[in-house]
């Protein structure tokens, strides 16, 4: 998805002006001139098409999605840190990776980019229901997105092994917890790369305060990263003051 719009940069001065009147004061006092600019902006977020199985929120490892239930699909929290891992761990492809550019010149301009991550190995390795739980309520084959499912009146749901692709949507839902599903996880694909610049880094130590996975450690003024911990996210990039890290994708997908 690649989404560009334009607004009037004489519309966007008039609405600053708005927002920013000072009741007190009056507008007259007011005269903002914007000056133009760039702004780069990554969020993940969560299509409709979520099949509430809740693998994104057991894989974040910073407990930044909140579980999806029968009724809301998962959801993006305030404290994601952008490591993408929940987007490529997705089963259905229903979280995506969006980077956003607004530029101010004679326009403003909006572009929103969807970024192609690779998808990591999902396998089902065997499930199976247990008949004296399950209650035939038909809540598995609501959202099992392959319809490997079929539940008839007053009987045990059954499963087609050959269709089920180990999202575990059907054993997250279960009211009775009757379905009982071993599945095959594969590792991420490092999109990304980390590096550091000795001759910059001033040794603040802000990249290791504010690490959320405890990766990133100053030793004798020198910054070292524990790839075995790092999830390539941007805090520490994005909060080095002097920018001695930068996190680069290592991919041309986007």
């Amino acid at each position: 998805m690649d989404i560009t719009f334009k607004k009037k940069r004489q519309d966007l001065q008039e609405e600053f002006l708005a927002k920013s009147m000072d009741v007190e004061h009056g507008a007259e006092d007011l005269n903002a001139e914007l000056e133009n600019c760039s702004m780069n902006q990554k969020f993940i977020t969560i299509s409709p098409g979520c099949v509430r199985c809740n693998l994104c929120a057991e894989e974040c490892p910073v407990g930044a999605i909140s579980d999806a239930t029968s009724i809301n699909i998962a959801k993006i929290l305030e404290n994601c840190v952008k490591c993408e891992i929940c987007a490529k761990t997705c089963p259905v492809g229903s979280v995506h990776v969006m980077e956003s550019n607004t530029t101010l010149d004679e326009d403003v301009s909006y572009r929103l980019h969807e970024v192609k991550v690779p998808h990591r190995t999902i396998r089902m390795k065997n499930i199976d229901v247990n008949p004296e739980k399950c209650q035939s309520c038909g809540t598995c084959a609501k959202f099992c997105p392959t319809g490997a499912i079929t539940v008839e009146d007053e009987k045990t749901a059954e499963i087609n092994k050959d269709m089920c692709i180990g999202c575990g949507a059907c054993a997250n839902l279960c009211p009775e917890g009757a379905v009982k599903l071993e599945r095959k996880l594969g590792d991420t694909a490092r999109t990304w790369k980390l590096t550091t610049c000795d001759e910059i880094c001033v040794a603040c130590g802000v990249c290791e305060e504010n690490c959320p996975v405890d990766a990133v450690r100053l030793e004798d003024g020198k910054v070292t990263i524990a790839e075995d911990k790092c999830i390539l996210c941007d805090v520490c990039s994005t909060k080095c003051p002097v920018g001695a890290l930068k996190l680069e994708r290592l991919t041309n997908e986007s």
